[in-house]
């Protein structure tokens, strides 16, 4: 197995206050993970530290078999790494392919036209909006730029936090399908969601967190087989 990234011993936090605690985590190259569990148990905290945004951490890291653990966010981005937030985070007065444009910055013009081809190709509705300001869009394409902003960085591995928070049901649909396809493209991708039932058929590989520790790790039928535990953490799990 090819691994795009591999955690060992991963623990780090804010000031004093410890939120990871020794996580080891392998992705395999083309894999799609799904990160779930409580709230405020660590899930948005572990893409910060693999993306170089979180103050304290310590442990390794090693994406492509190459250690980033000690290189700053923007080296990590340019290693590959490519961490899209909740929320979006789009530069509101600008268009959508202007937002678009700043994920593509480093690449070449061919490449540039080519990624964009394939983000309005994955995402219609923003080439159908691509000069419309990012203030103006609703919440499902404003996740949907935030999503082609991170293809368009040529991210090898993909993080991307809870793409269906807020979201219409209908529209959640639609996000999941372009996930489906990004991941059949061979990219890799670890998300955070917090409803197991969106990633049973999408997950090769689930993980649960809680409190800053790796409970339980599986594929959807070990999850459909353990209840009581979703039961415990989540509330139950979809059949």
């Amino acid at each position: 197995m090819s691994e795009a990234l591999a955690i060992s011993g991963l623990s780090g936090g804010y000031g004093e206050q410890t939120v990871l605690h020794r996580i080891d985590l392998v992705l395999a190259v083309g894999s799609l993970t799904a990160l779930i569990g409580p709230n405020g148990h660590g899930k948005s905290t572990l893409l910060r530290a693999i993306s170089g945004l979180l103050p304290r951490v310590s442990g390794k890291i090693m994406l492509f078999g190459q250690s980033i653990e000690r290189l700053p966010a923007h080296r990590r981005a340019r290693a590959g790494v490519a961490h899209i937030p909740q929320g979006d985070l789009l530069f509101k007065e600008m268009s959508v392919e202007e937002n678009l444009r700043t994920g593509g910055f480093f690449r070449s013009k061919s490449d540039f036209a080519r990624a964009l081809d394939e983000v309005y190709g994955l995402f219609p509705r923003l080439a159908e909006r691509r000069h419309q300001r990012a203030a103006s869009l609703s919440g499902g394409e404003r996740r949907m730029v935030g999503i082609g902003r991170g293809l368009m960085q040529d991210g090898r591995l993909l993080m991307i936090d809870e793409p269906s928070l807020g979201l219409a049901p209908a529209v959640i649909d639609q996000i999941y399908a372009s996930l489906g396809k990004i991941a059949a493209s061979g990219r890799t991708i670890l998300l955070v969601e917090e409803n197991p039932a969106r990633i049973i058929g999408l997950a090769s590989q689930i993980v649960l967190l809680d409190d800053g520790r790796f409970v339980w790790t599986g594929d959807a039928a070990d999850m459909q087989a353990n209840r009581s535990l979703f039961e415990t953490y989540l509330g139950g799990v979809a059949t």
